[in-house]
């Protein structure tokens, strides 16, 4: 699973290499930090970031609140403002380009993390969409977050769904992607009767099973773990004796 790559951008050298090495230190890639407007758009066309750390105060003619509204309008990622200006000017503006985040140095790790994931979990939802028309006839696709685009796969072309902490690795026909779900949720979007759940960390498709034993269950050479009660009850559904 690749790493979240977080964008730092912050006029202060000392600030920003401290917020690189605390973001490493919390397992995230990041970027080379950006200074001011121009080199800070320059670094998320370049190195595309899952999120951007953002001061507000920045060199230059234009601030980090109007490089949010361009975040906004151009590459749609979700931003963290980093300030020490609790004024009521800014807190205005900057509540006009709707901040997932707002964090007040100095702050510390605890904080940066908090603000991160809570900041990812609630773009995710906003973003991410699950969605399934209502009947069972048209339930055959879903859309698919991946990086800037969403991927329509087919229903009959995801071959199982494996649990991987706060994320969902869905394993498809032509690639795996990574979406941030659990799998308790993320498995609510499809018909009960099209994915199975032979172990709480994997949900495999019905229709691509093609060996089973006492151990596990092979898919594409793959091979998912299940369990005995799991086994008894698959092969229930699948009719065999």
């Amino acid at each position: 699973m690749d790493k979240v790559k977080i964008g730092i951008v912050e006029d202060d050298e000392i600030i920003s290499r401290n917020i690189q090495i605390v973001l490493k230190e919390l397992g995230y890639e990041t970027t080379l930090p950006a200074n001011n407007y121009e080199t800070a758009l320059s670094m998320i066309a370049n190195e595309k970031p899952d999120l951007v750390m953002l001061d507000i105060q920045l060199d230059g003619e234009k601030d980090g609140i109007n490089l949010a509204q361009t975040i906004n309008e151009l590459f749609k990622i979700p931003f963290i403002f980093l300030t020490s200006s609790t004024d009521k000017n800014t807190i205005e503006r900057a509540k006009k380009v709707f901040p997932p985040a707002y964090l007040i140095k100095p702050f510390n790790k605890e904080d940066l993390y908090s603000a991160i994931e809570i900041c990812l979990y609630n773009f995710s939802k906003e973003t991410n969409p699950m969605e399934l028309t209502d009947s069972y006839s048209n339930k055959d696709s879903i859309f698919i977050k991946d990086g800037y685009y969403f991927h329509k796969i087919k229903t009959q072309d995801i071959y199982y769904l494996e649990s991987d902490h706060v994320y969902v690795n869905v394993y498809t026909a032509l690639k795996k992607i990574c979406v941030r779900a659990s799998l308790n949720d993320y498995i609510e979007n499809f018909s009960k009767n099209i994915f199975f759940r032979p172990h709480r960390s994997y949900a495999v498709n019905l229709d691509h099973i093609e060996t089973i034993n006492s151990e596990f269950i092979i898919i594409k050479g793959d091979k998912i773990p299940i369990t005995k009660i799991k086994r008894d009850e698959l092969l229930g559904i699948l009719n065999i004796n």
